[in-house]
Parts: structure tokens; C-alpha cells; sequence
């Protein structure tokens, strides 16, 4: 457990490092400071923990691209609402299902209006799912498929698919933005990936102002479609984004009132809120932040004893997640369920199925299972030998530097040596972890690749995700593999949320995930949301009356609903 002598001079140093590195510049497209005279500092937005990095380009296809690109600058057909578990019209008004769901036809809405104020058509959602036909375009296997789209009108796009993957496709509805024909159409196949994009031409409520190696600038349009279409109007005339250079620089601009909204994670949260901080997050309790993804202890099934389930189910049995929550969070993230189903699903917990099936920690059933499964301590080391007599030693690895993670991490392997199994983290540079995740040379790792969706597929399809290929980019990096599972991903894939089928086909992939365990669900990765008072108000809490939105600017959140987020906010000296 973090102390709080020692959160309190990491908080010192926190804020003397951030006094030093945002004095004597001018707030602009250059220099260092967040408050500078070039924005008003209470009609600027000051957000951080999404960019590790200078923003490079603009390109909304290709992920990288500078936070609040998509979002901000190109919006999706629709959003979608975590609450309600419902997909909201956004730059569509409407989208119908055939009765047979062989058809999808989207209504866009009345007046919508490029950057550049040419007209936002039909032509353009069709130019925009076309792209998918190039295979560098991450959505090109859209086109296995979907057969056609047609635009009938300015105002009409009409889908047909050959094989009507329902949920998938209204996951692609609002994961994905729509852009300009007029000015991408004019760049070759190998741009459209590549192209830095520099004067992004979008639909959605600000555009580019300016960019630094340490900052994104954005400034609101005036005429933004939704202001009269949906009554909504962003509140800030300035977003300026501050690339991290380590969270605890990000701590002590929060502290020192440089920063509004911090999306990093930051050590003693409970602290901040009990002192006089003015930090405020979404639960005024633990554990304090919303659900964002399912950590997950894969295990590479290529490899001995990993490829054998009573193994997996020992090592499961020997975790000690309470541990990990209490001690390296401080309760600022949940325990998973077993399923690894985030809290939005519940509805979908084959509670069942985890009672008779489920992992909880327990050292001598996880000693037990390894040796019913003949895994024994033959030469009194403390540590099992495999089946055949051979030493077991593996290696759990997660990126140096993500010092939550590396804490978890020794929990896990303690409590695997505890239980006789001979493993110990090791903490690779990222990029070389990236490296090992893609190609399968690794014997353990931690990923939280399973975030917020609209429906459950997209975790299934993560885990049991088929074929197997030499580089997995993106999913199952387990290399786990089930025919059967596969199908049930792709009949839940096609089947409507409000078919009795999709349920039950949930409760099948249950009952094979925690009787095979492919990966192993740990916690609740937190939505990290810290903000003051001090320049703006009504930030989403718990609160009766308070906004419910999600408060992330991380890519892809905003059209999970953070949008709203920015037409909620009120200037403090309004309070």
C-alpha cells in the first residue's frame, strides 16, 4: 500500500517539477506553459493522459492520430450511450434494419456541414465505407461482409450485406468517422493510411488551431450542426491537450490548477480527494473512477504448460486479486467477475455458470489442481516440476515504466511461486513487449484490449478471435483455438440484442471461457477521471443531477459520450 508520507513528497516534487517545466511560455503553438495569455484561461479546456507523445498526424483512419482528431474534428454516424447500452443518431438522424437485417438504411441529418462549410452527403458515408476495400484501412474486413452501398440521394446510404453481422456493424456505426470525399479523394491508395492529414477538414465542433511538441490546440467553429439540431453547444473555446511527460508532472498541474481534467492514472487518489486539493472524480467513494476495460493474465497456449487448462486453472486459483486492488490501487479499480464482463453487462453474467465454474483464489485448491493434474515437487525445490519431470520457469511480462502494472505483476508471481509454480515478472521496454504480444514469443503477459462497447461480441471476439495468424495484432494473443467458440462468436456477431439467441449464445461463450480459461480476467482497469473546480463545473459524477457522460478524452471515448461531456461543462465564476 502506498503511504502517505511518501504520496506527499512525490506530490511536492510533483508540483515543483510542474511550476519549472510551465513557466515562460506563451500558450500557443509554442513554448511550455498551460496558462498562457494567447487562450483565456476561462475560456480554455487544459485535458492530459491521452498523448504519450508529440502530436504527429491528423489522419482519423489509421490509429495515432492527435487527441480529439476523431471526436472533435470527425465524428461517427452515431454515438453510443454506456448507460442506456443504446446507440444515439448522431450525424445520422436515423438507421433502419430490413425486416430480414440483409439491409441497413441511414437518414442522414438535415444541414450538416464540413470545416471547409461544403455539404456533409450520402456520397461521403459511401466514399468513407468504400475506403474499407483498401486492405491498409484497419476496417477493410467490413468488406468480407457487407456486399454493397448505395447512395440514392444526398440524404440516404443504403447497406447490403451478404452476411448481415448485426452487432458487428453497428459497432462499425459508431467506431468509425466519416471524412470528406471531396478532399480525400484526390490521394493515392498509400496515402490514404500514411497521409499526415495537417489541415483536417471535419464535421464536428472545433478545428485545428495549433501544435506543439508538448500540446494540441483546438478552437470551437461557430455553426457546429448539432447546436440546432440537438440543442447542444460545447462549452469551452479552447482544448489544449499537454502531452504527459510522466504522471506525476500531471499530478501537480491538477494540483496547481494548470490542468481541468487529468486522464492518467495517479497514485493516491484517496489522499487527493480527503486533502485540500479540489480534485474531484466520478465516485466520491472507491472505487472512485467508472470501469474501462478487463485486465487480463494471458497465458501463450502454444506453449507448454500453458496449452493445458489445469494449469491455467491453478494459476488462476493462485491469484490474489484482492491484493492487487487493495494494495496496488488503493481501491481505485474492482475486482473483475470471472466472465471478465464489464459491470455495463451484468445483465449478461450467467451468474450459473460462474457458481459452478468460476476461479477464486485459493492457494491449496490451486496446489491441488496441479497435482491431481500431475505437477509435483519431485526434488523438494517448493516448486512443481512439469509431467514429465522437467523444471517449469517462466516469465510474466508487462511494459517498464507502467509502475501499477509492475506492482501487479510481482503480486501475480508471488503468488503463483506460493502456490509451487516457478514464475517472476520481468519488465521489457514497451515496444519490445508489442513486439513478443504480436508474435507469440512469450510465456505470460497482462492486456486490457477489451474495453466499452455497444455489445458484448467485442470481448468474445478478442478472446476467441480465429484463425490464428503468425502476427496477431489485436485480439485472442492467447492463440487460442476453439472451432466452437469461434462459431458462437460469429453467430452472437449476427444475432439482434433483443433476440432471445443473444443471450443464450453469451451464456455458451461463458461456459467455455471459464471452463478452458484461454485468458484470465483480473480487474477492472479504471477509466482514470480526476478534475477541479477552479476554471469549470459540472463534471459527470454520481451525483443526483450531475452529467453521466464519460469524462475521458483517450481515443474512442468520445463517441462513447464525452462529447457531452463538453456541452455539460459550465465556467466556475457561473456557479
Amino acid at each position: 500500500m502506498r503511504t502517505r508520507p511518501r504520496y506527499i513528497a512525490a506530490l511536492f516534487t510533483a508540483v515543483l517539477l510542474a511550476t519549472t517545466a510551465c513557466e515562460g511560455g506563451d500558450g500557443g503553438s509554442s513554448g511550455n506553459s498551460s496558462n498562457g495569455g494567447q487562450y483565456p484561461r476561462n475560456e480554455t479546456l487544459y485535458t492530459s493522459g491521452s498523448a504519450w507523445g508529440p502530436p504527429t498526424t491528423w489522419n482519423p483512419i489509421v490509429p495515432g492520430y492527435a487527441t480529439g482528431t476523431v471526436g472533435l474534428i470527425y465524428e461517427p454516424l452515431f454515438i453510443f450511450n454506456p448507460e442506456k447500452l443504446e446507440l444515439e443518431p448522431w450525424l445520422a438522424e436515423k438507421g433502419e434494419w430490413s425486416a430480414d437485417n440483409k439491409t441497413y438504411t441511414v437518414t442522414l441529418r438535415d444541414g450538416v456541414k464540413w470545416s471547409d462549410d461544403k455539404p456533409l452527403t450520402a456520397d461521403d458515408v459511401k466514399y468513407t465505407v468504400e475506403l474499407g476495400k483498401i486492405k491498409a484501412v484497419p476496417y477493410s474486413n467490413l468488406w468480407n461482409w457487407l456486399a454493397s452501398v448505395e447512395a440514392p440521394d444526398a440524404r440516404t446510404v443504403k447497406f447490403t450485406f451478404s452476411d448481415p453481422r448485426v452487432q458487428e456493424w453497428e459497432n462499425w456505426l459508431y467506431e468509425n468517422p466519416i471524412v470528406p470525399k471531396h478532399i480525400w479523394e484526390s490521394r493515392s491508395e498509400a496515402d490514404i493510411t500514411t497521409h499526415k492529414n495537417e489541415k483536417p477538414i471535419g464535421s464536428g465542433p472545433y478545428v485545428y488551431q495549433a501544435h506543439a511538441q508538448d500540446r494540441m490546440v483546438w478552437k470551437k467553429k461557430e455553426g457546429w450542426w448539432a447546436e440546432k439540431a440537438l440543442s447542444l453547444k460545447v462549452a469551452p473555446t479552447y482544448i489544449v491537450d499537454i502531452v504527459n511527460s510522466s504522471n506525476e508532472v500531471a499530478l501537480g498541474l491538477l494540483t496547481s490548477g494548470r490542468l481541468d481534467l487529468s486522464n492518467n492514472f495517479l497514485p493516491g487518489v484517496a489522499n487527493l480527494l480527503k486533502g485540500d486539493f479540489k480534485v474531484k472524480t466520478y465516485y466520491a467513494e472507491p472505487p472512485y473512477m467508472l470501469s474501462a476495460n478487463t485486465a487480463m493474465l494471458i497465458p501463450n497456449t502454444t506453449k507448454a504448460p500453458m496449452n493445458d487448462v489445469a494449469f491455467r486453472k491453478a494459476l488462476a486459483q493462485s491469484i490474489e486479486v484482492k491484493k492487487i486492488v487493495e494494495g496496488v490501487y488503493g481501491n481505485i479499480v474492482k475486482a473483475s467477475n470471472p466472465t471478465g464482463l464489464l459491470p455495463v453487462y451484468d445483465q449478461y453474467v450467467d451468474q450459473a455458470t460462474v457458481s459452478s465454474s468460476g476461479f477464486t483464489f485459493d492457494t491449496a485448491k490451486a496446489k491441488a489442481t496441479l497435482a491431481s493434474a500431475g505437477y509435483r515437487d519431485t526434488n523438494g525445490d517448493g516448486k512443481v516440476e512439469d509431467k514429465s519431470g522437467k523444471p517449469i520457469s517462466l516469465k510474466l511480462i508487462v511494459p517498464s515504466g507502467w509502475t501499477d502494472w509492475m506492482e501487479a505483476a510481482r503480486v501475480i508471481a508471488e503468488g503463483a511461486q506460493a502456490a509451487g509454480l516457478n514464475i517472476v515478472a520481468e519488465f521489457p521496454d514497451a515496444a519490445a513487449l508489442d513486439d513478443a504480444r504480436t508474435a507469440g514469443k512469450f510465456d505470460l503477459l497482462l492486456n486490457n484490449w477489451t474495453g466499452v462497447s455497444n455489445t458484448p461480441w467485442t470481448y468474445y471476439n478478442y478472446v476467441f478471435q480465429m484463425p490464428v495468424q503468425a502476427q496477431q495484432f489485436s485480439a485472442n494473443f492467447s492463440r487460442y483455438q476453439n472451432q466452437a467458440a469461434w462459431e458462437l462468436v460469429q453467430k452472437l456477431a449476427r444475432t439482434p440484442s433483443d433476440d432471445p439467441a443473444y443471450k443464450t449464445t453469451i451464456t455458451e461463450l461463458q461456459k467455455i471461457q471459464l471452463a478452458e480459461l484461454p485468458a484470465i480476467p483480473l480487474w477492472y482497469n479504471g477509466m482514470w477521471a480526476q478534475y477541479t473546480e477552479s476554471t469549470w463545473t459540472n463534471w459527470p459524477s454520481e451525483a443526483s443531477g450531475a452529467p453521466k457522460d464519460f469524462p475521458s478524452t483517450w481515443n474512442n471515448m468520445w463517441e462513447l459520450g464525452s462529447i457531452k461531456m463538453l456541452t455539460q461543462l459550465k465556467p466556475a465564476s457561473s456557479k
